[in-house]
């Protein structure tokens, strides 16, 4: 079995998993794709922008009292985030290939890199839309996956959807 961590920035369309596969029709093997969408933490969010302006001592205290409004949007964004996963995976599976899925709230880094090494994986393909001025800078996932892991990884980048094509 040959193991492929897809790190997605959004929800696999369905050319972007068409092409995925491509990358992998002359394998040998059977291919096994683990999708990993990175979901963000409201609440370790909205506290890192309130430090960063240096008025935690201003707004920390009041922040308490919005742990309920948080934790319901992170329900929000978990939900949102899982049902990405499971509609990439499923696009996957249509096309007659082994996949599975998640989520994580860590560092998308240091996710894939948790991934990387629990799936033995063997390769990595990052999905993303263009970031250019973290690409120039090199701090991008592709750049910094590069760093830290010993296979191969290819960033593409995500195909428009056909609605934003016909503005």
């Amino acid at each position: 079995m040959y193991d492929v961590v897809l790190l997605v920035e959004q929800e696999l369309s369905e050319p972007d998993a068409k092409r995925v596969v491509e990358l992998h029709e002359d394998m040998p093997e059977q291919v096994r794709y683990h999708v990993l969408v990175p979901c963000h933490n409201a609440e370790a969010g909205v506290e890192a922008s309130i430090s960063a302006l240096g008025t935690a001592d201003l707004y920390g205290p009041g922040l308490a009292t919005q742990r309920q409004d948080l934790a319901e949007a992170q329900k929000a964004i978990d939900s949102e985030a899982k049902g990405c996963s499971g509609r990439s995976v499923q696009r996957l599976r249509d096309l007659g290939k082994v996949a599975e899925g998640g989520i994580s709230h860590e560092r998308p880094i240091d996710a894939l890199i948790a991934t990387v090494e629990a799936t033995h994986g063997q390769e990595v393909v990052i999905l993303t839309r263009p970031h250019v001025v973290a690409e120039f800078f090199h701090l991008d996932w592709t750049n910094s996956a590069r760093r830290h892991l010993k296979v191969p990884v290819l960033h593409l980048l995500e195909h428009s959807s056909q609605k934003e094509n016909a503005s």
